[in-house]
């Protein structure tokens, strides 16, 4: 495993995005959101840009939201992307660590969540499988949106003790959905 750097970007930073952005959106080449919007998540302070840095250059990347009140207060992780020089050796699991321990000691969150596409392909079973790895449980309940043909399910990485955070996947896109909301609102 290489040395890494793990980076928060709180405010907008152009130039933080132009060291990410061909990450993004080659892990992301449909569906993702834009630019635009992004930077209007962390100007409206509900987004956050992570990096993972290896010699000043961008090897990884998140975008991430917090959902929730104080109780049941969890981390969306709407992005993970490794470049692909970087895939295998263990650089998505040190971000997922990385991220963790940051959501934890400044938002004090009580789970992770994330959704993933619910597809029979050999990329599909891959990506799942890297969560499950990580800890994340797969939900069985399937989320259908109008405006995505392809169909989600949600993961979840329970922190500490069993809390409010509902542990099915219905409920749980509750959270995701609620992010969306936020995120896709303008202004």
């Amino acid at each position: 495993m290489m040395k890494l750097e793990f980076i928060t970007i709180e405010e907008w930073d152009e130039a933080w995005w132009g060291r990410m952005e061909q990450i993004y959106h080659e892990a992301f080449p449909s569906g993702a959101k834009t630019e635009a919007i992004l930077r209007s998540m962390l100007n409206r302070r509900i987004g956050y840009l992570h990096a993972g840095v290896h010699q000043g250059n961008v090897v990884a990347m998140a975008v991430t939201g917090v959902a929730g009140q104080v109780a049941d207060k969890v981390l969306i992780i709407d992005y993970l992307a490794v470049d692909n020089e970087s895939r295998g050796i263990g650089t998505g699991t040190w971000m997922l660590e990385q991220i963790r321990a940051w959501a934890v000691q400044e938002h004090n969150i009580r789970g992770i969540i994330i959704e993933a596409e619910s597809g029979a392909t050999e990329s599909h079973k891959e990506r799942i499988h890297f969560w499950e790895r990580n800890g994340f449980v797969l939900t069985s309940y399937i989320h259908q949106y109008r405006m995505v043909p392809e169909p989600y399910q949600a993961m979840m990485l329970p922190l500490g003790e069993p809390g409010n955070v509902p542990d099915d996947g219905e409920a749980l896109f509750r959270y995701i959905n609620a992010f969306h909301k936020v995120a896709y609102r303008k202004g």
